[in-house]
Protein backbone atom coordinates (compact mmCIF):
# COMPACT_ATOMS: atom_id res chain seq x y z
CA UNK A 1 0.00 0.00 0.00
CA UNK A 2 1.21 3.79 -0.89
CA UNK A 3 2.07 5.65 2.11
CA UNK A 4 0.04 8.81 2.23
CA UNK A 5 1.75 11.85 4.02
CA UNK A 6 -0.89 14.80 4.94
CA UNK A 7 0.89 17.79 7.28
CA UNK A 8 -1.25 19.17 10.00
CA UNK A 9 1.31 21.55 10.89
CA UNK A 10 3.07 24.76 10.00
CA UNK A 11 6.67 23.53 8.41
CA UNK A 12 7.66 26.81 9.72
CA UNK A 13 8.39 27.49 13.59
CA UNK A 14 10.24 26.54 16.98
CA UNK A 15 11.63 22.84 16.98
CA UNK A 16 9.13 22.10 20.05
CA UNK A 17 6.24 22.96 17.73
CA UNK A 18 7.34 19.87 15.18
CA UNK A 19 5.03 16.87 15.23
CA UNK A 20 4.96 13.08 13.44
CA UNK A 21 3.30 13.72 10.82
CA UNK A 22 0.08 11.55 9.63
CA UNK A 23 1.12 8.93 7.39
CA UNK A 24 -0.79 5.56 6.43
CA UNK A 25 1.16 2.74 5.73
CA UNK A 26 1.47 -1.09 6.53
CA UNK A 27 3.69 -2.73 8.67
CA UNK A 28 5.46 -5.74 7.81
CA UNK A 29 2.17 -8.11 8.75
CA UNK A 30 0.03 -6.56 6.17
CA UNK A 31 -1.96 -4.38 8.31
CA UNK A 32 -2.33 -0.88 7.48
CA UNK A 33 -1.54 1.77 10.40
CA UNK A 34 -2.47 5.47 10.30
CA UNK A 35 0.82 7.03 12.62
CA UNK A 36 0.44 8.63 14.77
CA UNK A 37 -3.21 7.77 16.06
CA UNK A 38 -2.34 3.78 15.57
CA UNK A 39 1.19 4.02 18.41
CA UNK A 40 -0.42 1.31 20.58
CA UNK A 41 1.85 3.20 23.10
CA UNK A 42 0.55 6.22 25.16
CA UNK A 43 4.38 7.43 24.50
CA UNK A 44 6.44 5.77 21.60
CA UNK A 45 9.87 5.22 21.03
CA UNK A 46 10.15 5.70 17.39
CA UNK A 47 13.08 4.69 15.00
CA UNK A 48 13.06 6.59 11.64
CA UNK A 49 15.91 5.23 9.61
CA UNK A 50 16.67 5.32 5.64
CA UNK A 51 19.51 3.34 4.80
CA UNK A 52 19.73 -0.40 4.99
CA UNK A 53 23.20 -0.26 6.68
CA UNK A 54 20.60 2.09 9.60
CA UNK A 55 19.50 -1.46 11.09
CA UNK A 56 22.47 -2.28 12.79
CA UNK A 57 22.29 1.13 14.98
CA UNK A 58 18.78 0.61 15.62
CA UNK A 59 19.33 -3.09 16.73
CA UNK A 60 21.92 -1.71 18.99
CA UNK A 61 18.75 -0.05 21.22
CA UNK A 62 16.96 -3.30 21.35
CA UNK A 63 18.00 -4.76 24.68
CA UNK A 64 17.59 -1.83 26.13
CA UNK A 65 14.18 -1.41 25.18
CA UNK A 66 13.39 -5.08 26.27
CA UNK A 67 14.75 -4.54 29.59
CA UNK A 68 13.05 -0.98 30.06
CA UNK A 69 10.25 -0.62 28.31
CA UNK A 70 8.38 -2.50 30.41
CA UNK A 71 9.26 -0.76 33.35
CA UNK A 72 7.12 2.04 31.92
CA UNK A 73 3.13 0.68 31.40
CA UNK A 74 1.45 2.36 27.91
CA UNK A 75 4.84 2.83 26.19
CA UNK A 76 5.99 0.75 22.95
CA UNK A 77 8.62 0.89 20.15
CA UNK A 78 8.25 1.24 16.48
CA UNK A 79 11.03 1.49 13.26
CA UNK A 80 10.13 3.82 10.83
CA UNK A 81 12.33 2.77 7.57
CA UNK A 82 11.86 5.35 5.03
CA UNK A 83 12.14 5.24 1.45
CA UNK A 84 11.40 7.28 -1.34
CA UNK A 85 8.45 6.79 -2.90
CA UNK A 86 8.72 3.86 -5.55
CA UNK A 87 6.23 1.78 -7.74
CA UNK A 88 4.11 -1.33 -6.06
CA UNK A 89 6.14 -3.99 -7.62
CA UNK A 90 9.64 -2.63 -6.30
CA UNK A 91 7.76 -2.16 -2.43
CA UNK A 92 6.15 -5.80 -2.75
CA UNK A 93 9.84 -6.73 -3.05
CA UNK A 94 11.72 -4.54 -0.68
CA UNK A 95 8.72 -5.31 2.50
CA UNK A 96 9.38 -9.46 1.12
CA UNK A 97 13.06 -8.94 2.08
CA UNK A 98 12.41 -7.51 5.16
CA UNK A 99 10.12 -9.91 6.36
CA UNK A 100 12.64 -12.34 5.54
CA UNK A 101 15.10 -10.78 7.33
CA UNK A 102 13.13 -10.30 10.50
CA UNK A 103 12.10 -13.61 12.55
CA UNK A 104 10.41 -12.37 14.93
CA UNK A 105 6.90 -11.68 14.60
CA UNK A 106 5.96 -8.84 17.37
CA UNK A 107 9.48 -7.07 15.61
CA UNK A 108 7.62 -7.45 12.11
CA UNK A 109 4.03 -5.38 13.67
CA UNK A 110 6.12 -2.67 14.57
CA UNK A 111 7.63 -2.21 11.45
CA UNK A 112 5.89 0.26 9.42
CA UNK A 113 8.32 1.05 6.15
CA UNK A 114 7.22 4.31 4.41
CA UNK A 115 7.05 5.04 0.61
CA UNK A 116 6.87 8.73 0.62
CA UNK A 117 7.86 11.58 -0.55
CA UNK A 118 10.69 11.99 1.84
CA UNK A 119 10.73 15.79 1.65
CA UNK A 120 8.13 17.06 3.56
CA UNK A 121 7.73 13.92 6.26
CA UNK A 122 11.64 14.97 7.35
CA UNK A 123 10.60 18.80 7.39
CA UNK A 124 7.87 17.77 9.34
CA UNK A 125 9.97 16.08 12.20
CA UNK A 126 12.73 18.64 11.52
CA UNK A 127 15.40 16.04 10.24
CA UNK A 128 17.79 17.99 7.63
CA UNK A 129 20.11 14.86 7.13
CA UNK A 130 19.59 11.27 6.21
CA UNK A 131 23.48 9.94 7.49
CA UNK A 132 22.17 8.38 11.04
CA UNK A 133 19.02 7.24 12.35
CA UNK A 134 16.21 9.62 14.28
CA UNK A 135 15.11 8.25 17.76
CA UNK A 136 12.03 9.95 18.55
CA UNK A 137 9.99 9.83 21.89
CA UNK A 138 6.18 10.37 20.03
CA UNK A 139 2.74 10.25 22.14
CA UNK A 140 -0.82 9.65 19.63
CA UNK A 141 -1.51 13.01 19.14
CA UNK A 142 2.30 13.41 17.44
CA UNK A 143 4.04 15.37 19.85
CA UNK A 144 7.76 14.60 19.74
CA UNK A 145 8.83 14.43 23.65
CA UNK A 146 12.17 13.93 23.41
CA UNK A 147 14.30 13.41 20.07
CA UNK A 148 18.40 11.77 19.28
CA UNK A 149 20.44 10.67 16.77
CA UNK A 150 22.34 7.35 15.95
CA UNK A 151 23.28 4.33 18.01
CA UNK A 152 22.43 3.48 21.45
CA UNK A 153 24.45 4.89 24.04
CA UNK A 154 24.25 4.49 27.84
CA UNK A 155 23.51 8.67 28.18
CA UNK A 156 20.86 8.69 25.59
CA UNK A 157 19.28 5.90 27.24
CA UNK A 158 19.25 7.75 30.17
CA UNK A 159 17.81 10.86 28.82
CA UNK A 160 14.91 8.25 27.19
CA UNK A 161 14.50 6.32 30.57
CA UNK A 162 13.73 10.03 31.90
CA UNK A 163 11.45 11.47 29.22
CA UNK A 164 9.34 8.29 29.59
CA UNK A 165 8.83 8.85 33.16
CA UNK A 166 8.06 12.11 32.72
CA UNK A 167 4.42 12.88 33.60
Amino acid sequence: MLATLALAMTLAGPADSLRFPTVTSENLEGRTLTLPADFSGDRNVVFVAFLMQQQKDVDTWSPWLRQTLPQHPGSDFYEIPTIQRMVAPMRWVINRGMRGGIPDRAVRERTVTLYIDKAPFKAALGITSESAIHVLLVDRAGRILWRTTGPFTAGKAAELDRALAAP
